[in-house]
């Protein structure tokens, strides 16, 4: 059997698990592959190297985002790196495919991590005028201003204060949450400390139409109203009180109802 040449024996250790000379197995792989494009070799290479994203992957576990994902995502840049991958160069693939990796990933947590969806114009002047405070705070010895800070990312200070307040959106909080409380077995959820609509302010805008309403009715038909309804009088009590018969007072409190039925309508169609 004839010997193995120089990148034949790195697949060769590459498929035996063998780790010894890695380095130079690696660039070995990549002028065979430079030359052959062989997509075997590529994936060789890609399998190589998934230490070197895990380990870049961790250093961002901790910002909510599973560890899996982050590794799916560096290996993305992973494969371009490989693609792109000049040996010739002199540089190792490890030192070029580094800042390729972590591009990739933190691109993911630019345009995927965000809990809102936020124009990436805006995520990237968030993160810009992050940096330019901390530069600015330590540069001018105090907190920096919108102005200051617009100046600095070259963007206008409209601009800026939105990038800012988005910010917020990066990391929301679930109305499922649970609030903290060392006194309580059970804590309560956020959603129980979010105030609802009151329903008496529509009680209060329909409680005024029909004032104006009512003030609309003829004097006899308002008073017949406001005694049954307001006063809670029986119509025997308000016959009493207006002298008028009781059947005159039904007579007169079913046109009242009508009346104010008419009027309501009129003012919905005018507001709409």
């Amino acid at each position: 059997m004839p010997p193995l040449s120089r990148p034949n024996r790195a697949l060769a250790a590459t498929t035996a698990g063998g780790s010894s000379g890695r380095d130079d197995d690696a660039e070995s792989l990549f002028e065979q592959y430079a030359r052959t494009r062989d997509p075997r070799l590529r994936e060789r290479l890609i399998a190589m190297h998934q230490n070197l994203v895990r380990f870049l992957a961790g250093k961002f576990a901790n910002r909510g985002e599973p560890l899996d994902d982050l590794v799916q995502v560096g290996t993305i840049g992973l494969v371009n790196a490989v693609d792109r991958y000049d040996a010739g160069r002199g540089n190792k693939f490890s030192t070029y495919a580094t800042p390729t990796i972590v591009g990739e990933i933190r691109r993911y947590f630019r345009d995927k991590a965000w809990s809102l969806k936020v124009p990436r114009r805006l995520q990237e002047l968030n993160q810009a005028a992050n940096k330019a405070v901390d530069v600015l705070s330590v540069k001018l010895g105090r907190s920096p201003t919108i102005p200051e800070i617009a100046a600095a990312i070259g963007a206008s200070e409209e601009e800026t204060l939105e990038a800012i307040e988005l910010g917020n959106a990066y990391d929301t909080v679930s109305l499922d949450s649970r609030m903290s409380n060392e006194s309580e077995s059970a804590p309560m959820t956020l959603a129980e400390f979010v105030g609802g609509e009151d329903a008496t302010l529509t009680s209060l805008q329909e409680y005024g139409d029909l004032n104006a309403a009512i003030e609309a009715l003829e004097e006899r038909e308002r008073a017949i109203i406001y005694l049954r309804f307001f006063n809670d009088l029986s119509q025997a009590e308000v016959a009493k009180r207006l002298n008028i018969s009781q059947m005159h007072v039904s007579r007169l409190q079913h046109r009242a109802l009508q009346n104010l039925k008419r009027i309501l309508v009129e003012q919905q169609r005018e507001g709409v």
